[in-house]
């Protein structure tokens, strides 16, 4: 009984939360719901999808290739790759951590794991079709190369701590 308690403690302490707030701000409780309701039903929609394609690329994606294409030695290669994949969906960033999860497992190094996430959050082409169309070029540009440059170098820090940490251990 304690192992489950402490495996549900996060969200038994969002629910006595959550009925304090009823009882004692009826309304912020209401708009809690609310807002819970929209997220779990966007959740149900496009999550059974997400684990779909990951179960498809668990079987059609064999490990040496995720190694190869996005591993430790893949250079520019495994960069370009993983700034692609995060560049092309739309989507909540939400659906990226399922697949990156899956790519780690595979393989994929985790400075191309960072750049994967961090181009799905910030770096996304119809994002960018839309500043350009609000900011101007000038200003997507600068965002667009500032951002993937802050992204590598995050990466690569992430990488070398993890590494690190490995060795240690």
């Amino acid at each position: 009984m304690k192992n489950i308690v402490k495996q549900f403690a996060v969200p038994l302490v969002i629910l006595l939360v959550f009925i304090g707030l009823a009882f004692l701000v009826p309304d912020i409780a209401r708009n809690s719901a609310a807002i819970f309701w929209n997220y779990f039903k966007e959740m149900i929609l496009i999550m059974p999808p997400v684990f779909v394609l990951m179960g498809l690329m668990e079987v059609w994606v064999p490990k040496n290739k995720i190694q190869e294409w996005l591993g430790s030695g893949s250079g520019l290669k495994g960069a370009l790759i993983a700034f692609g994949l995060g560049t092309l969906p739309t989507g909540s960033l939400y659906v990226a951590f399922p697949i990156a999860a899956s790519l780690i497992e595979k393989g994929a190094s985790v400075s191309n794991i960072v750049l994967f996430l961090g181009s799905w959050a910030a770096l996304k082409v119809p994002q960018l079709l839309v500043e350009i169309q609000f900011m101007g070029l000038a200003f997507a540009a600068w965002r667009f190369v500032l951002t993937l440059g802050a992204l590598t170098i995050t990466g690569l820090i992430m990488q070398r701590i993890i590494s690190t940490k490995k060795k240690k251990a």
